[in-house]
Formats: structure tokens, sequence, C-alpha cells
């Protein structure tokens, strides 16, 4: 039943185990801790996804020179 179930709807069910988990999360730690969390999770996934495909990474580095000179005025 199982293994029918997991090749028939892969994509359901990898979703609602996701769902599952961010729901028990959400219960234990709060709204918004669970959605920093996942924020963080998204954005790993997103810079992995651009370095696995060999993509450049100029972007990121003009990301993180603004973000430090923006960060530098408040100390």
């Amino acid at each position: 039943m199982w293994k029918d179930l997991w090749e028939r709807h892969p994509g359901k069910l990898i979703g609602v185990m996701i769902g599952i988990f961010f729901g028990i999360i959400y219960l234990i730690v709060g709204f918004w801790d669970t959605f920093m969390f996942a924020l963080i999770v998204l954005i790993g996934f997103y810079i992995g996804r651009k370095v696995d495909s060999k993509e450049s990474m100029e972007i990121y580095t003009k990301v993180k020179l603004r973000l430090l000179r923006f960060l530098d005025r408040y100390r």
C-alpha cells in the first residue's frame, strides 16, 4: 500500500511530511520562529541550487558587500 502510494504520489507525500514537520515546529516554538527557520532553509536551498548548477556567485558577493556596508553604519 505505502509503496504504491509513494510511486503514484511522491510529491504529495513529501509535501504532507514537510507540512507536518513545520506544523509541529509551529506548535512547539511559535509562528515567527518557524517563519524565520523556513526562510533561512529556503535561502540555503536557493544558494545551494545556484552552487550546484555552477552559476555565477557575483550577485552574492555584491549583496554581501552591500549588507556589510549597511551594518557598518549602525556600529
